[in-house]
């Protein structure tokens, strides 16, 4: 129960400012622009936009700004952002395949048709403190560029799906996903809407999940069929055209993983897949994604459930969303005055209580002794 605090008006107004003035820092210190944040914090910008479930990376510069670089709190002011805006229609599905690729490994095959491209990655660096970034106004070496991927670049799991290695992946028709952002999760939940509550998750908890399956919470050991960067056109189907017309473009971080398969009673040993969606270069999280994507199927794919908390689909999907933690965390430090004096009430009720039974069968006890 919660209590109104009279009074407090002033306190509030007084903490705001002081957090602005906490925000803008050192004033001998030039003023951080959107701009920079959104052009050099990039992967923050991109972690914000994907769990904030909107694609705009200078409002998510603005939002990390706000926040003093608290992500979850960017992500918050993100989603609150986005439920004031009018939702105009529904994109078409983006073609991955189509995708500009800025960077695409495969962990399966060495030479995968259309060429393997690391493109900006941490993954060979030496993890050693660059102190000349520390000099600012160096300027970086220039990248020498490799030739470009051509325009479609086909997914690696085509080529296992010509032999009918991997499980095709077959989706009804008339299956028209629901949209997590509009409507609240219930369970039990299909694939599709498992796939979004993931991708918009605490990037923290999807990576623990994951892990936990690759130490054996769940016997999910699998390859990184394909990770791909890049850029996809975003479409719109006009009903005035007729046609679908291209309104913009978006960073995707795209991964499928390879898991074995024993078979059962109806379908041969094969491969089957995890997926992973993100906006912007989100790679980790995109990972991470897949392999609980795959644990998630266990039921779908007729195995067994060995009880790990990955393979527990209400466990994983309400937990997953960092702003319902957060909110459920942080309202215990809100006032609950009323409910700890009850608490405290009860608690000298109980001592007092058992002070009493204790008195009694001490006198009982001595009486006994000297009868």
């Amino acid at each position: 129960m919660y209590v109104a605090v009279k009074g407090g008006e002033r306190a509030i107004d007084n903490a705001h400012a002081w957090l602005a003035e906490e925000r803008r820092g050192d004033r001998e210190v030039s003023e951080l622009s959107v701009a920079q944040i959104r052009e050099q914090l990039a992967l923050a910008v991109n972690r914000v936009m994907a769990e904030g479930s909107m694609y705009d990376p200078d409002l998510a510069a603005l939002a990390i700004k706000q926040s003093r670089g608290d992500l979850i709190e960017a992500i918050f002011l993100i989603r609150a952002y986005r439920t004031t805006l009018p939702r105009f229609g529904y994109s078409e599905p983006v073609d991955t395949g189509a995708m500009a690729c800025d960077r695409r490994i495969s962990a399966t095959f060495k030479d995968a048709p259309g060429g393997q491209v690391l493109g900006p990655t941490f993954d060979y660096t030496h993890r050693l403190l660059d102190f000349a970034l520390a000099a600012e106004g160096l300027e970086p070496p220039e990248a020498v560029m490799a030739e470009p991927l051509p325009p479609e670049v086909p997914h690696v799991t085509e080529f296992l799906d010509r032999e009918g290695l991997i499980q095709v992946e077959e989706v009804p028709e008339d299956d028209t996903p629901r949209d997590l952002t509009r409507e609240p999760l219930e369970l039990p939940a299909g694939r599709p809407l498992r796939l979004q509550a993931l991708t918009r998750g605490d990037e923290g908890f999807v990576l623990g999940m994951a892990y936990s399956t690759q130490r054996g919470y769940g016997r999910n050991h699998p390859f990184v069929g394909e990770l791909r960067i890049g850029t996809v056109p975003v479409e719109v189907d006009l009903p005035e055209l007729g046609f679908a017309v291209e309104v913009g473009e978006v960073v995707l971080t795209e991964c499928e993983t390879v898991n074995q398969f024993v078979g059962s009673k109806t379908e041969p040993a094969q491969f089957t897949r995890g997926y992973g969606l993100v906006f912007g270069q989100t790679e980790r999280k995109a990972i991470s994604m897949a392999l609980v994507d795959r644990a998630l199927r266990w039921e779908e794919l007729g195995e067994d459930n060995v009880g790990a908390p990955a393979q527990d689909e209400e466990f994983v999907l309400y937990h997953s969303d960092n702003i319902q933690a957060t909110g459920f965390l942080e309202h215990i430090k809100l006032p609950h005055y009323v409910d700890f004096q009850s608490e405290l009430e009860l608690i000298r009720k109980l001592r007092r209580e058992a002070g009493t039974s204790s008195s009694a069968v001490t006198g009982v006890l001595a009486r006994e002794a000297a009868e």
